[in-house]
Protein backbone atom coordinates (compact mmCIF):
# COMPACT_ATOMS: atom_id res chain seq x y z
CA UNK A 1 0.00 0.00 0.00
CA UNK A 2 1.35 3.42 -0.97
CA UNK A 3 2.47 5.28 2.14
CA UNK A 4 4.25 8.65 2.22
CA UNK A 5 6.10 7.98 5.48
CA UNK A 6 7.41 4.63 4.24
CA UNK A 7 8.45 6.25 0.96
CA UNK A 8 10.36 9.04 2.67
CA UNK A 9 12.12 6.64 5.04
CA UNK A 10 13.17 4.40 2.16
CA UNK A 11 14.83 7.25 0.26
CA UNK A 12 16.50 8.62 3.39
CA UNK A 13 14.21 11.63 3.78
CA UNK A 14 12.18 10.69 6.86
CA UNK A 15 10.34 13.70 8.24
CA UNK A 16 11.02 15.85 5.17
CA UNK A 17 7.81 17.72 4.40
CA UNK A 18 8.94 21.05 2.93
CA UNK A 19 7.44 22.49 -0.21
CA UNK A 20 10.39 24.40 -1.63
CA UNK A 21 13.20 24.02 -4.15
CA UNK A 22 15.79 22.85 -1.63
CA UNK A 23 13.49 20.08 -0.44
CA UNK A 24 12.66 19.11 -4.02
CA UNK A 25 16.40 18.86 -4.76
CA UNK A 26 16.88 16.63 -1.74
CA UNK A 27 13.97 14.38 -2.69
CA UNK A 28 15.08 13.89 -6.30
CA UNK A 29 18.75 13.22 -5.60
CA UNK A 30 18.05 10.99 -2.61
CA UNK A 31 15.61 8.99 -4.72
CA UNK A 32 18.15 8.53 -7.51
CA UNK A 33 20.80 7.40 -5.01
CA UNK A 34 18.49 5.01 -3.16
CA UNK A 35 16.13 3.45 -5.72
CA UNK A 36 17.75 1.92 -8.84
CA UNK A 37 16.54 1.95 -12.39
CA UNK A 38 16.07 -1.76 -13.03
CA UNK A 39 14.86 -3.78 -15.99
CA UNK A 40 14.99 -6.92 -13.83
CA UNK A 41 12.67 -5.77 -11.04
CA UNK A 42 9.68 -7.01 -13.03
CA UNK A 43 9.24 -9.76 -15.59
CA UNK A 44 8.59 -8.54 -19.11
CA UNK A 45 4.91 -9.44 -18.99
CA UNK A 46 4.50 -7.83 -15.57
CA UNK A 47 6.10 -4.65 -16.89
CA UNK A 48 3.59 -4.03 -19.67
CA UNK A 49 0.93 -2.38 -17.48
CA UNK A 50 1.61 1.31 -18.01
CA UNK A 51 -1.81 2.97 -18.08
CA UNK A 52 -3.72 1.01 -15.43
CA UNK A 53 -0.69 0.60 -13.20
CA UNK A 54 -1.44 -0.81 -9.74
CA UNK A 55 0.38 1.89 -7.77
CA UNK A 56 0.03 0.09 -4.44
CA UNK A 57 1.54 -3.14 -5.77
CA UNK A 58 4.31 -1.32 -7.62
CA UNK A 59 5.06 0.75 -4.53
CA UNK A 60 5.67 -2.45 -2.55
CA UNK A 61 8.14 -3.81 -5.11
CA UNK A 62 9.84 -0.66 -6.36
CA UNK A 63 10.00 1.44 -3.20
CA UNK A 64 9.22 -0.52 -0.02
CA UNK A 65 11.45 -3.42 -1.13
CA UNK A 66 13.83 -1.04 -2.92
CA UNK A 67 13.97 -3.08 -6.14
CA UNK A 68 13.39 -0.11 -8.46
CA UNK A 69 11.79 -0.31 -11.87
CA UNK A 70 11.35 1.55 -15.16
CA UNK A 71 10.42 5.20 -15.74
CA UNK A 72 6.67 4.57 -15.58
CA UNK A 73 7.08 2.81 -12.24
CA UNK A 74 9.46 5.28 -10.62
CA UNK A 75 8.30 8.62 -12.01
CA UNK A 76 4.64 7.77 -11.56
CA UNK A 77 5.18 6.90 -7.90
CA UNK A 78 7.33 10.02 -7.44
CA UNK A 79 4.52 12.06 -9.00
CA UNK A 80 2.16 10.70 -6.36
CA UNK A 81 4.65 11.41 -3.57
CA UNK A 82 5.14 15.01 -4.68
CA UNK A 83 1.39 15.50 -5.07
CA UNK A 84 0.74 14.25 -1.56
CA UNK A 85 3.47 16.55 -0.24
CA UNK A 86 1.63 19.49 -1.81
CA UNK A 87 3.70 20.17 -4.93
CA UNK A 88 2.12 21.34 -8.19
CA UNK A 89 3.27 18.49 -10.43
CA UNK A 90 2.26 17.28 -13.90
CA UNK A 91 3.34 14.19 -15.87
CA UNK A 92 5.33 14.83 -19.04
CA UNK A 93 6.10 12.57 -21.99
CA UNK A 94 9.54 12.42 -23.54
CA UNK A 95 10.97 10.54 -26.48
CA UNK A 96 14.40 9.03 -26.99
CA UNK A 97 15.85 7.89 -30.29
CA UNK A 98 16.10 4.35 -29.00
CA UNK A 99 12.54 4.45 -27.70
CA UNK A 100 11.12 5.63 -31.01
CA UNK A 101 12.98 2.85 -32.82
CA UNK A 102 11.78 0.21 -30.34
CA UNK A 103 8.24 1.29 -29.54
CA UNK A 104 7.31 3.48 -32.50
CA UNK A 105 5.75 6.28 -30.48
CA UNK A 106 6.74 9.75 -29.28
CA UNK A 107 4.88 9.27 -25.98
CA UNK A 108 7.53 7.05 -24.43
CA UNK A 109 9.60 8.26 -21.49
CA UNK A 110 7.61 9.39 -18.44
CA UNK A 111 8.86 12.14 -16.12
CA UNK A 112 7.49 15.17 -14.26
CA UNK A 113 7.17 18.95 -14.34
CA UNK A 114 6.96 20.85 -11.05
CA UNK A 115 5.76 24.44 -10.92
CA UNK A 116 7.26 26.18 -7.91
CA UNK A 117 7.44 29.86 -7.05
CA UNK A 118 6.47 30.86 -10.58
CA UNK A 119 9.09 28.68 -12.30
CA UNK A 120 8.92 25.30 -14.00
CA UNK A 121 11.34 22.50 -13.14
CA UNK A 122 11.99 19.15 -14.82
CA UNK A 123 12.12 16.32 -12.29
CA UNK A 124 13.15 12.81 -13.35
CA UNK A 125 13.94 9.79 -11.16
CA UNK A 126 13.65 7.13 -13.86
CA UNK A 127 15.96 7.72 -16.81
CA UNK A 128 18.42 4.89 -17.65
CA UNK A 129 21.39 7.01 -18.66
CA UNK A 130 23.41 10.08 -17.68
CA UNK A 131 21.00 12.82 -16.70
CA UNK A 132 20.36 15.58 -14.17
CA UNK A 133 20.52 14.61 -10.50
CA UNK A 134 18.59 17.64 -9.31
CA UNK A 135 15.58 19.55 -10.70
CA UNK A 136 16.38 21.32 -13.96
CA UNK A 137 14.78 24.72 -14.69
CA UNK A 138 12.84 25.14 -17.91
CA UNK A 139 14.39 28.11 -19.64
CA UNK A 140 17.38 29.38 -21.63
CA UNK A 141 21.00 29.04 -20.70
CA UNK A 142 23.37 26.29 -19.68
CA UNK A 143 22.92 24.62 -16.30
CA UNK A 144 25.80 22.79 -14.61
CA UNK A 145 25.33 19.90 -12.20
CA UNK A 146 28.33 17.99 -10.86
CA UNK A 147 30.45 19.13 -13.83
CA UNK A 148 27.90 17.93 -16.41
CA UNK A 149 26.19 20.66 -18.44
CA UNK A 150 22.56 20.71 -19.56
CA UNK A 151 20.60 22.95 -21.88
CA UNK A 152 17.14 23.03 -23.45
CA UNK A 153 17.11 23.69 -27.18
CA UNK A 154 13.78 24.75 -28.67
CA UNK A 155 12.61 22.26 -31.26
CA UNK A 156 9.33 22.53 -33.17
CA UNK A 157 6.63 22.65 -30.46
CA UNK A 158 8.88 21.57 -27.63
CA UNK A 159 12.45 21.09 -26.48
CA UNK A 160 15.45 18.84 -26.85
CA UNK A 161 17.20 18.25 -23.55
CA UNK A 162 20.93 18.09 -24.24
CA UNK A 163 23.81 17.05 -22.00
CA UNK A 164 27.56 17.58 -22.29
CA UNK A 165 30.12 15.91 -20.05
CA UNK A 166 33.44 17.37 -18.99
CA UNK A 167 35.18 16.13 -22.15
CA UNK A 168 32.27 15.16 -24.42
CA UNK A 169 30.14 16.98 -26.98
CA UNK A 170 26.50 17.97 -26.64
CA UNK A 171 24.12 15.04 -27.16
CA UNK A 172 20.34 14.72 -26.88
CA UNK A 173 18.95 13.00 -23.81
CA UNK A 174 15.33 13.17 -24.92
CA UNK A 175 12.86 15.46 -26.66
CA UNK A 176 9.62 16.59 -25.02
CA UNK A 177 6.92 19.21 -24.72
CA UNK A 178 5.64 20.77 -21.52
CA UNK A 179 2.09 19.67 -22.32
CA UNK A 180 0.65 18.07 -19.15
CA UNK A 181 -0.24 14.45 -19.75
CA UNK A 182 -2.77 11.91 -18.53
CA UNK A 183 -1.73 8.33 -17.76
CA UNK A 184 -3.98 7.22 -20.63
CA UNK A 185 -1.68 9.04 -23.07
CA UNK A 186 0.74 6.09 -22.72
CA UNK A 187 -1.81 3.65 -24.20
CA UNK A 188 -0.01 3.45 -27.55
CA UNK A 189 3.27 2.67 -25.79
CA UNK A 190 1.56 -0.01 -23.73
CA UNK A 191 -0.05 -1.59 -26.80
CA UNK A 192 3.22 -1.57 -28.74
CA UNK A 193 5.12 -2.93 -25.74
CA UNK A 194 2.68 -5.83 -25.41
CA UNK A 195 2.98 -6.59 -29.10
CA UNK A 196 6.77 -6.72 -28.81
CA UNK A 197 6.65 -8.96 -25.76
CA UNK A 198 4.31 -11.28 -27.61
CA UNK A 199 6.70 -11.54 -30.57
CA UNK A 200 8.70 -14.66 -29.72
CA UNK A 201 11.14 -13.95 -32.56
CA UNK A 202 12.46 -10.85 -30.79
CA UNK A 203 15.29 -11.13 -28.29
CA UNK A 204 16.31 -7.47 -27.96
CA UNK A 205 13.88 -6.83 -25.07
CA UNK A 206 15.61 -9.37 -22.84
CA UNK A 207 18.25 -6.88 -21.77
CA UNK A 208 19.92 -6.07 -18.50
CA UNK A 209 19.57 -2.37 -17.84
CA UNK A 210 20.17 -0.92 -14.41
CA UNK A 211 21.62 2.21 -12.87
CA UNK A 212 21.69 4.52 -9.91
CA UNK A 213 23.23 7.77 -8.73
CA UNK A 214 25.92 8.42 -6.16
CA UNK A 215 27.05 11.69 -4.60
CA UNK A 216 28.79 13.16 -7.66
CA UNK A 217 27.68 10.97 -10.53
CA UNK A 218 25.91 7.87 -11.81
CA UNK A 219 26.60 4.30 -12.89
CA UNK A 220 24.76 2.28 -15.54
CA UNK A 221 24.98 -1.25 -16.83
CA UNK A 222 23.38 -2.01 -20.20
CA UNK A 223 23.99 -5.61 -21.12
CA UNK A 224 27.81 -5.79 -20.96
CA UNK A 225 28.48 -2.05 -21.21
CA UNK A 226 29.36 -0.49 -17.85
CA UNK A 227 29.30 3.32 -17.76
CA UNK A 228 30.45 5.48 -14.86
CA UNK A 229 29.96 9.25 -14.80
CA UNK A 230 31.93 10.95 -12.04
CA UNK A 231 32.21 14.75 -11.86
CA UNK A 232 31.10 14.89 -15.49
CA UNK A 233 33.78 12.50 -16.74
CA UNK A 234 32.64 9.29 -18.38
CA UNK A 235 34.40 5.95 -18.28
CA UNK A 236 33.09 2.97 -20.24
CA UNK A 237 34.10 -0.67 -19.95
CA UNK A 238 32.86 -3.78 -21.72
CA UNK A 239 32.41 -6.58 -19.19
CA UNK A 240 33.43 -9.95 -20.63
CA UNK A 241 33.72 -11.99 -17.44
CA UNK A 242 30.41 -13.54 -16.37
CA UNK A 243 31.21 -13.46 -12.66
CA UNK A 244 32.14 -9.79 -12.81
CA UNK A 245 28.96 -9.07 -14.77
CA UNK A 246 26.78 -10.71 -12.13
CA UNK A 247 28.69 -8.92 -9.38
CA UNK A 248 28.20 -5.54 -11.06
CA UNK A 249 24.47 -6.12 -11.43
CA UNK A 250 24.27 -6.94 -7.71
CA UNK A 251 26.34 -3.88 -6.79
CA UNK A 252 24.26 -1.46 -8.85
CA UNK A 253 20.95 -2.85 -7.63
CA UNK A 254 22.05 -3.02 -3.99
CA UNK A 255 23.82 0.34 -3.98
CA UNK A 256 27.06 -1.16 -2.67
CA UNK A 257 29.17 0.59 -5.29
CA UNK A 258 32.40 0.73 -3.34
Amino acid sequence: MFDVSTYLRRIGCAGVTGNDLETLRQLQKSHLMTIPYSSVAYGLRDATDVVDLDEDAVFETSIAQGKGGACYHLNRLFHRLLTELGYDVSPLAGSTTEGRETFGTDVEHMFNLVTLDGREWLVDVGYPGPTYLEPLPVGPGVQTQYSSQFRLVEKEAGYALQRRGAVTRWSVVYTFTTQPRQWSDWKELEDNFRALVGDTARTDLQEVLCGRAFENGQVFLRQRRYLTVRDGREQVRTITDDDEHRALIDRVLSGELG
